[in-house]
């Protein structure tokens, strides 16, 4: 659970610089939000993308996200976030260490953390993160020549960080939700899987599906189950 008034989403759809310059890309966006609802989070991601240029597209989307009840985060950037009035920020292993990241947003602020192993998520746990990436669990662009984790490598980490909610990123499909979902993902975060489709806003559906059908308690091995399913 987040510490912000719901519960965290399960699918948290990231961008990067390119896909932030795109033409029409604010109304791409808003399709995301309207499609995604309360089960999303955008995470607006841009590194070499200026201050200004963020600030921007989180104050243009934010009456947006909170009509439709999604999760705005802004990454790495916590000037952005407290400037922009969001309420959740994701911290790369460059960013603000949770725990003073905590101290600037506020106990309500929902605060990710991005981890690779198994002792950077039970650091962000212990600093009081609400949930941590890790990845990558295929091989992706985005890293190129970087080996997956794989489903098992990311259980390893997930398992660790208990009872801390890890999602899974990096060049996840929808078809793959299932096995990471008994890896013991609370959820997925992706990028190109959503921004690369031809529609985007039914990408976010079939993921959102994907997931729902992933967690009905009947499909899922008993050792697998929330504590409110026990």
């Amino acid at each position: 659970m987040s510490r912000g008034a719901g519960p965290l989403a399960r699918l948290h759809v990231v961008t990067d610089d390119e896909v932030l310059a795109r033409d029409g890309w604010s109304a791409t966006a808003v399709s995301v939000l309207e499609a995604g609802g309360p089960a999303l989070a955008l995470q607006l991601r841009g590194p070499r993308s200026s201050g200004s240029v963020l600030f921007g597209r989180v104050r243009a989307l934010l009456p947006h996200a909170r009509r439709v009840g999604a999760l705005l985060t802004v990454n790495d950037r916590v000037d952005v976030a407290l400037a922009a009035g969001t309420d959740a920020v994701h911290l790369a292993q460059r960013s603000l260490p949770v725990a003073e990241a905590r101290r600037l947003l506020g106990p309500a602020a929902c605060i990710g953390a991005s981890c690779h192993a198994g002792p950077c998520a039970l650091a962000a746990l212990s600093e009081g993160a609400d949930y941590a990436f890790a990845g990558n669990v295929f091989e992706t662009p985005s890293h190129p020549g970087r080996v997956g984790l794989g489903p098992t490598g990311f259980n390893v980490v997930a398992a660790t960080a208990r009872p801390l909610p890890v999602l899974a990123i990096g060049g996840i499909e929808a078809a793959g939700v299932a096995s990471l979902v008994e890896a013991g993902a609370y959820g997925v975060a992706v990028l190109r899987g959503v921004w690369d489709a031809t529609e985007p806003a039914s990408a976010v559906n079939e993921y959102i599906s994907s997931l729902a059908r992933a967690l009905e308690p009947s499909t899922r091995p008993p050792g697998d189950r929330d504590e409110k399913e026990r």
